[in-house]
């Protein structure tokens, strides 16, 4: 009985396995099928979209065409919000990885006084909204001459980027064994060494998980850089957004512009997703 009672559940274990497998094959689908849509609305041209919906590639595949990606690339506007949104987006990620790094290392492994009040005092800034600073925010930029500039952008994102940075990479930095960075400083390593050589390292983890995290969030930003950014030369989500409040329905500049600005976080995220998984990972085992 014993026996039959072990292989009907081994069949019950595959069966349910098989289950879970076609359950996320069948949601993965579903959540692409948007990007999908876009990807092939933005290879039709303006009169096929208003004739029908993107299904209508399916009947025929010879009206894909890549002439919305031509107008659109020698358009000056959508290049330039391109290079304006990477202006942004790269230094506001470095910064957040780098200021975070060496914040998170020196609340997880230095002594100074009042460290464990200062770091609730970050963590308590994590609950704030990026709502509230916005017009006390714009009223110092504009003293100091960094409104509608792509620093003052820079440094709003790094502000508000800081306090969960300093929080994942604490709490990370301080799962490291003590043996570890005792054994680097009976070796000669100062602090700084130990931390670019040792510290580093063993973070690099939770370092892409977070890179990723900043970088997504600061690119597909709308509202800070509609408040901040120049109105000149916008990132590509505010482009974006002019160019529907200027023509309207015009899904032949939209579709394609709006995969460009969503291909870069994609790449971004399949390049690092090896390293993001591992700083998930580690996270929940810690």
């Amino acid at each position: 009985m014993s026996a039959r009672r072990g292989l009907a559940a081994r069949l019950a274990e595959r069966a349910a396995g098989g289950a879970v497998r076609v359950f996320l094959v069948v949601t993965a689908l579903f959540w692409l099928l948007p990007t999908v849509g876009l990807l092939v609305s933005s290879l039709l041209s303006a009169r096929d979209l208003n004739g029908g919906g993107w299904w209508q590639v399916f009947e025929a595949p010879s009206r894909l065409t890549t002439e919305n990606y031509a107008e659109l690339l020698s358009d000056g506007t959508i290049t330039g919000s391109l290079l304006s949104t990477a202006a942004i987006t790269v230094p506001a990620t470095l910064s957040v990885l780098l200021l975070g790094a060496f914040a998170g290392y020196a609340f997880a492994w230095l002594e100074f006084p009042g460290r464990d009040a200062l770091f609730l005092l970050v963590v308590a800034l994590l609950v704030v909204p990026v709502q509230v600073a916005l017009i006390p925010v714009s009223e110092l930029f504009g003293a100091v001459g960094l409104f509608e500039t792509t620093a003052g952008v820079v440094l709003f994102h790094t502000a508000f980027g800081l306090p969960f940075a300093v929080f994942l990479l604490r709490n990370f930095f301080a799962e490291i064994p003590r043996e570890l960075l005792e054994a680097a400083r009976l070796d000669g390593a100062g602090e700084l060494r130990l931390f670019a050589r040792v510290v580093l390292p063993l973070g690099a983890p939770a370092l892409a998980s977070l890179g990723i995290f900043q970088f997504l969030w600061v690119w597909n930003d709308m509202l800070v850089a509609l408040v901040f950014a120049d109105s000149t030369n916008p990132p590509v989500t505010v482009a974006l957004q002019q160019q529907v409040r200027q023509f309207g329905n015009n899904v032949d500049v939209l579709a394609p512009g709006a995969f460009l600005s969503m291909v870069v976080p994609l790449l971004v995220f399949f390049a690092f997703q090896r390293q993001f998984a591992s700083g998930v990972m580690a996270g929940a085992v810690k």
